[in-house]
């Protein structure tokens, strides 16, 4: 399932409809096909929505709607598509992400047929794709609860079987955001339509879907511009909906942040013009302060709402990040150098004391990858927030060799399978809340040595990063 692309599944052909053509046409065509899906196109033939049975239930049936109208008038959007190379488990987990049931295969450019969620999952039934579908159809807070407690036993499960760090940070991410999705579909359906567009967007670790076994809560709202008499109505709105919506996620057991980086915190929630005097202010007006304790909103990724609000957001950043922001690049560059490996002058574990053992920080030798590859990231413009994505753009882009990718690359992601690996443990084995603390003791002589090549790593880049940005040795 982990190593198997996309292009070894059998997809099934296209049943292409115009966007002119009478439902009831539609449909037969779908039933002679046998098909639970028709792509809906335009007079260029280009592909601009679908239509599947359950359009139909709702949007015809259901309405008693005339099914000699056009099926332009019931098509569902957005068009979601993936590359015939990508893994059949980013397939599934970008359904679940954009909660579309059929995805459309690219190859070369061209549309070369569709697959069903269902069809995959129906192949994957003891996968955790299907704990993931389950936790889509709980019907309740206290079951959302009991399936979020079940994660620690899925990561477990995971990376027992040789499943890379990286696909495990994706599956945990999928499962948060699903939840979260679950909990913001609640809150709205009680408190009402909202009263302006708006972006439910998540920070941090959520943001660049890195989530551990110990996370919190970091999220924040953007809502429209709207006009001075209807401003404060706008705003109580949304402060209420967010206290809802983190109170439930911190009741399931996504915990409030302790650093207050949250929606239901007055000052994460706000108009879109007062994010970017944020954003502004942070990149022109920089100082260490500010570039350290606001450096989270960087991993910024939209989660639900009006996706054109979130864009219209980047496009602004990446206008100011064209002007002149070196003193930003440069406090940023800092941050990747605050941090020093754990490693002695003589090549030994650097460890302070933890109750009876001698300990380091984990999460914290992990900080410096991700500030330095978010620095480079942001100098290049690159909006993507995941530190794996990031450096394979940087790849892609010239900006790091594909030596200096690998080693990177490689070097977090161990980082990371050693940190999932010790919270797992901590949860299931010991019966403790987990930390991100290791004792290398514990560790064999290959850990231990690998470990002090990524420090040696992690060391050089740091060189590297103080040379480029802030022109010091």
């Amino acid at each position: 399932m982990y190593s198997r692309k996309i292009e070894t599944q059998e997809v099934r052909e296209i049943v292409a409809v115009p966007h002119d053509t009478p439902i009831y046409q539609a449909a037969q065509q779908m039933a002679a096909a046998k098909v639970s899906c028709a792509f809906v196109t335009d007079s260029q033939g280009e592909i601009i929505g679908y239509l599947t049975d359950i359009t139909l239930r709702d949007n015809v049936i259901a309405r008693q709607l005339d099914a000699t109208h056009p099926v332009s008038e019931v098509v569902d959007t957005p068009i979601v598509s993936i590359n015939n190379e990508a893994y059949v488990y980013e397939a599934i987990l970008l359904m679940f992400q954009t909660k579309t049931r059929y995805l459309l295969v690219e190859k070369g450019g061209h549309y070369i047929g569709f697959l069903s969620r269902n069809k995959l999952l129906s192949d994957l039934a003891q996968s955790p794709f299907m704990f993931i579908q389950a936790v889509k159809s709980a019907q309740s807070m206290q079951e959302l609860k009991r399936r979020w407690e079940t994660v620690p036993e899925i990561v477990n499960q995971l990376l027992s079987r040789g499943v890379k760090p990286e696909i495990v940070n994706q599956v945990i991410t999928t499962v948060a955001d699903t939840i979260a999705l679950k909990v913001i579909e609640g809150v709205l359906a009680e408190h009402g339509p909202a009263p302006a567009k708006f972006v439910f967007m998540v920070l941090g670790s959520e943001g660049r879907k890195e989530q551990t076994l110990l996370t919190d809560q970091d999220n924040a709202i953007i809502y429209e511009d709207k006009a001075n008499e209807q401003r404060e109505l706008v705003r109580a709105y949304f402060l209420r909906f967010a206290e809802a919506v983190s109170d439930q996620l911190n009741h399931i057991g996504l915990s409030f942040c302790t650093g207050g980086f949250m929606a239901k915190n007055h000052k994460w929630t706000h108009s879109l013009s007062h994010w970017k005097r944020n954003y502004n202010s942070w990149m022109s007006e920089s100082n260490a302060e500010t570039v350290m304790k606001f450096s989270t909103f960087f991993d910024c990724r939209y989660l639900y709402g009006e996706a054109a609000i979130m864009e219209e957001l980047q496009a602004f950043m990446g206008e100011v990040l064209q002007g002149p922001v070196e003193r930003f690049f440069y406090y940023m560059a800092n941050n990747a150098l605050q941090y020093e490996p754990p490693l002695t002058f003589f090549r030994n574990f650097r460890t302070f004391t933890q109750g009876t053992q001698q300990v380091f920080d984990l999460k914290k030798t992990m900080t410096p990858i991700v500030d330095l590859v978010r620095v480079y990231a942001l100098k290049h413009q690159i909006f993507k927030t995941n530190t794996g994505e990031r450096l394979q753009e940087l790849r892609e882009r010239g900006v790091f060799t594909e030596k200096e990718y690998q080693e990177l690359f490689q070097a977090y992601y161990y980082l990371m399978g050693m940190r999932l690996k010790k919270q797992a443990r901590q949860l299931i084995n010991d019966r403790i809340p987990p930390t991100n603390y290791l004792d290398p003791k514990v560790l064999t002589q290959v850990e231990q040595v690998t470990l002090k090549e990524i420090f040696k790593v992690i060391a050089d880049f740091q060189l590297r990063i103080k040379v480029a940005f802030t022109k010091t040795l």
